[in-house]
């Protein structure tokens, strides 16, 4: 009898521990995996490194599993921060939020997993159209979170890369409102001379130069009152004029 009621208390501890100790999915891909009938929504996760977890929207439809960590739907949020905020991020991850450069370095860092980048864009006439991108990555702080995307797939263009020579953002440092790494010293746009891209462009951003991608500037209730002032631009899609987009989600997934 002792045995036995030792046999069964070390059943029970073990039950426990397991129960207690389960593992936090890494990323969406991983919830995905584990659950095919996983609904979109709010998930905690922790990603190799990450000190603790931390909340993330899992869309679940496109294919499944990809984690959010942009989402732009109007004007209720600010999206001119400063570095702190950017690295850690903000909002609310059912609405309009940014997740944090550390958090999506911490999740793309290993060499384990290959991550695809994919970008939506709406427009205010109804129409929408995507970007994907193969074996995206982030540096670490230290490099400015520096952007590593690989081959384009998609509706909307290679804004990343640039509508035209010499803006391609692929390898450049994120840039904040008092950190910059955009690589002007100025930067001639016809008459007009620019110290920084975020003055211009607003948020934070890869800019390169300013480059044809930028969605995190100012939101605007118009797609077409925009001009040279910021705005949610992809200008492989809807340029060459700076029309800003209705709404925008940037979100990754482990292939």
């Amino acid at each position: 009898m002792r045995i036995l009621l030792t046999y069964c208390g070390l059943v029970s501890m073990l039950l426990l521990n397991v129960s207690v100790g389960a593992d936090i999915p890494e990323d969406c891909s991983q919830i995905r995996k584990q659950s095919q009938r996983a609904r979109s929504g709010v998930y905690d996760i922790q990603p190799a490194g990450a000190s603790a977890p931390f909340k993330a929207y899992c869309e679940m439809r496109v294919d499944g599993g990809w984690t959010v960590f942009q989402m732009r739907t109007g004007a209720s949020l600010s999206f001119d921060k400063d570095w702190a905020a950017y690295k850690t991020g903000f909002g609310n991850p059912m609405k309009d939020h940014w997740l944090g450069l550390e958090k999506v370095y911490l999740l793309t860092k290993g060499t384990t997993k290959r991550w695809t980048l994919r970008v939506d864009l709406w427009d205010f006439e109804g129409g929408n159209a995507y970007a994907e991108y193969k074996n995206f990555k982030l540096g670490n702080e230290q490099s400015a979170y520096k952007l590593k995307v690989g081959e384009y797939s998609g509706t909307a263009g290679d804004a990343i890369r640039g509508a035209y020579p010499g803006i391609d953002q692929n390898g450049y440092g994120f840039s904040t409102v008092d950190r910059d790494n955009d690589g002007c010293s100025p930067c001639i746009f016809g008459d007009i001379a620019i110290m920084d891209c975020v003055s211009i462009d607003g948020g934070g951003w890869w800019y390169s130069k300013c480059g044809s991608a930028s969605l995190n500037g100012e939101w605007h209730p118009n797609g077409q009152n925009v001009g040279w002032s910021s705005g949610l631009h992809w200008l492989t899609w809807r340029g060459p004029d700076s029309y800003s987009a209705k709404s925008t989600r940037m979100m990754i997934k482990s292939e």
